[in-house]
């Protein structure tokens, strides 16, 4: 048996989940899921989506999955427009619309991480461990891939900005093909004049964090039902 079917099987049954129940969510059989369990089957896109709605991250999310987001982190760090660094909020924006954006125009995110409402906007739960394990334990002197400095913006708040470190700045984002490179520098060059109140608006404004309860996982298929000009 796979490792994914393993993890499936392992985390149906930590939640108390039948067989029954799971393959009621994913709209197939018993004997359908059943065979998914036991590596017999394919998992479908469309059922692994619904699959990280029951079960979160914590099952679906790969590694590889979290690798390339922070691939995306560094794509948008290093775009000449944000060469003094990139406030952290602003940071969690811009990789949200990318995700979705992206979803919007393929039917699957860029990341392929889920996303959860929280009070300050959408973003995945891996987004604060990426940043952590991108920083290191002591920043710079640990050999980490960014640089977090705190700084006083012209209003009067604290920022966080974020920068890459030198070894930020040469990493290999190999998981990013050529086109989801493009579309980042997209989406990053259309808002690198927005302060960071401006784009919270925005992606507050959009469908998926306004029909959403707090703390709840945000389907990327609600993105699809905005008008094509609120989607970046």
């Amino acid at each position: 048996m796979g490792t994914i079917q393993q993890k499936i099987r392992e985390e149906r049954k930590s939640r108390g989940l039948t067989q029954e129940e799971v393959a009621e969510a994913l709209g197939i059989s018993r004997a359908s899921y059943v065979a998914i369990e036991q590596g017999k089957r394919d998992i479908k896109l469309n059922e692994k989506q619904k699959l990280e709605e029951v079960f979160g991250n914590s099952v679906v999310g790969s590694e590889e999955n979290y690798k390339k987001y922070q691939q995306m982190i560094l794509e948008f760090l290093t775009l000449p427009e944000y060469k003094n660094g990139i406030p952290k909020t602003k940071l969690a924006k811009l990789l949200y619309l990318a995700d979705f954006g992206w979803f919007y125009g393929h039917l699957e995110s860029m990341s392929r991480l889920q996303y959860r409402k929280i009070e300050y906007g959408p973003v995945p739960d891996y987004y604060f461990r990426a940043i952590d394990e991108m920083y290191g334990e002591d920043g710079l002197s640990d050999g980490g891939l960014i640089n977090i400095e705190q700084k006083n913006t012209v209003d009067g708040h604290v920022a966080f900005m974020i920068s890459p470190t030198r070894a930020g700045e040469v990493q290999e984002n190999d998981l990013l093909n050529d086109e989801e490179k493009e579309y980042i520098r997209e989406v990053g060059s259309k808002w690198k004049n927005a302060r960071v109140r401006e784009i919270v608006r925005f992606t507050h404004e959009q469908l998926p964090y306004k029909v959403c309860r707090y703390n709840e996982i945000i389907p990327y298929s609600l993105i699809t039902q905005e008008e094509p000009s609120k989607i970046i």
